[in-house]
């Protein structure tokens, strides 16, 4: 039975929604006068959701937003803003308050709010043990030498991390990086054999001769393959282009000061910071870049935000 608890100082307003919230006999209710008494209460009891006003003695409702979520990360708060509250709601919204409910509204709209908050949460705490469950999941693409596919296929795979929740979000942002710069290094070096020198000297020549050379024979009819695997504990890319390859025993350091400067050096880099390992094969023409798993848990929180 989900336990739900509102916090007000006002004891009509707390009854009120207290009211409101049991008329749905499933609900628990608890009581609470402000932010300070809020926190002992979500002790003792560990409600499923919190109802809190925004100006409050003591604690106030954005300072309880932020105790909450240091705390209690996974326990989505609603809150019952009123006139004059309106920036400080903004602020416990950004901060990380899942809803909110004016209290002109509470006797239209509580419950439902309450309900769809409850309904969204246990969706990700599902998702989350599904997800956790996963023993494999494997896709392969193979691409024609088109520079819109390329970018179609990093941000595909940045949200497909997102979505089978493979680090957190800021995370699977810098994974999309490394891989789009691997995909580009595959698409111009690989299979336009384009040498990255070019860029240094001339860049208008350099996107000049990509586009020259994407229209034209043996380059244009050549394919870029991707394979992804992912398992419980780490993703896998495989990049694979039909270009003459290079020996990687060649490639320059990018983490060596001298070469930071150098637009060849920079998509490496990317890689290797952002990645956990880069491994290339002999021939150069195929990378095959590793990310290890976060556990779901340590960032369920992310996905507690709901739109009211």
């Amino acid at each position: 039975m989900p336990s739900i608890l509102v916090v007000d100082d006002s004891p009509l307003d707390r009854h009120l929604a207290v009211s409101l919230l049991r008329r749905s006999p499933g609900f628990t209710v608890f009581e609470a006068g402000d932010g300070q008494e809020a926190l002992d209460q979500i002790e003792l009891h560990l409600p499923d959701v919190v109802v809190t006003d925004m100006v409050m003695p003591k604690m106030n409702g954005l300072e309880l937003v932020g105790a909450v979520r240091d705390g209690y990360p996974l326990l989505p708060i609603i809150l019952m803003t009123s006139v004059g509250s309106e920036e400080i709601a903004v602020q416990a919204l950004q901060k990380g308050a899942a809803s909110y409910v004016p209290k002109r509204s509470l006797g239209s709209d509580l419950l439902e709010v309450v309900e769809h908050v409850l309904t969204a949460t246990q969706e990700v705490r599902g998702r989350s043990r599904l997800l956790s469950r996963l023993n494999r999941f494997e896709s392969a693409f193979t691409l024609e030498t088109q520079l819109n596919l390329v970018c179609a296929l990093a941000s595909f795979l940045r949200e497909d991390a997102v979505r089978l929740r493979l680090c957190r979000r800021a995370e699977c942002l810098r994974l999309g990086v490394a891989l789009e710069e691997a995909l580009l290094n595959a698409y111009y070096h690989g299979n336009l054999e384009i040498d990255s020198k070019l860029r240094e000297e001339n860049h208008q020549l350099y996107h000049d001769l990509a586009v020259k050379r994407s229209q034209q024979a043996p380059y244009c009819n050549r394919h870029i393959y991707v394979s992804v695997k992912i398992t419980p504990t780490q993703a896998i890319y495989t990049i694979r282009d039909e270009g003459a390859g290079f020996d990687p025993t060649k490639l320059p350091d990018p983490t060596d000061p001298a070469n930071l400067d150098r637009p060849c050096g920079r998509g490496l880099l990317l890689m290797r910071t952002f990645m956990d390992n880069t491994i290339y094969n002999d021939k150069g023409n195929e990378v095959t870049l590793f990310k290890n798993r976060q556990d779901p848990a340590e960032f369920e929180d992310e996905e507690l935000i709901v739109g009211a």
